[in-house]
């Protein structure tokens, strides 16, 4: 399986969210994780685990190499995409996360990125609410309200604002390798988030079986 995750805008968790679902990934078999973002925050990331990390982080020119070794492979891609770039990103996966803070400033940084998606007939991605404040705050929910009554596609799950998950950049480790009450908390909003995802993914016709349906159309 391979998934991208992207966005118009920074501060979102883009590089935490690919980082984790390759963390999950890898439990399942062996991951990739590309980083193709210009600001190569991945890279410093996997380089600051000293090893750690069970996935393998590399660049995008070790991708065609690397990919072949795995079974799936996350991108973190270059932040502010253009609708070229997007629609090669979207074309290039099985499934786009788009990550967003509950914010309004990320909120319409997001509805530009899905009203570009939605114009290039993307249909196969979600949002993700990240760093949502805990109760009794109630800005993921109402964020997630407003996003699904315009008709956005949000997963169920959403992600904890926690400053654990800045601690696990700092030490280039996973959030469920922290020394932390709220890792094993977060490190599920995750593992939920991963999945919604696999469970989509399974949901959806084979290649194969959609060149046989047009064959025999």
């Amino acid at each position: 399986m391979m998934v991208s995750v992207a966005s118009l805008k920074g501060g979102v968790g883009k590089t935490t969210t690919a980082i984790h679902l390759a963390g999950y990934l890898q439990t399942l078999a062996p991951t990739l994780l590309v980083d193709n973002d210009p600001n190569r925050s991945a890279l410093g990331w996997a380089g600051r685990s000293e090893g750690k990390l069970k996935f393998k982080v590399g660049s995008i020119h070790e991708a065609m190499k690397e990919s072949q070794k795995v079974k799936h492979v996350v991108i973190d891609t270059k932040a502010r995409p253009d609708n070229e770039e997007l629609k090669t990103i979207a074309d290039g996966c099985d499934f786009l996360v788009v990550p967003t803070t509950p914010d309004v400033m990320s909120i319409e940084a997001l509805m530009a990125t899905v009203g570009m998606l939605k114009t290039l007939h993307v249909e196969k991605f979600k949002v993700l609410i990240t760093m949502v404040p805990p109760y009794p705050e109630r800005d993921g929910e109402e964020a997630r309200q407003m996003l699904e009554a315009n008709g956005f596609p949000c997963f169920k799950a959403s992600i904890r604002s926690a400053k654990v998950f800045k601690q696990a950049a700092l030490d280039g480790q996973l959030v469920i390798d922290m020394k932390s009450p709220r890792a094993a908390a977060c490190w599920e909003d995750y593992t939920a988030v991963a999945k919604e995802m696999m469970a989509w993914h399974r949901r959806q016709p084979k290649e194969s079986e959609t060149r046989s349906e047009e064959l025999t159309a």
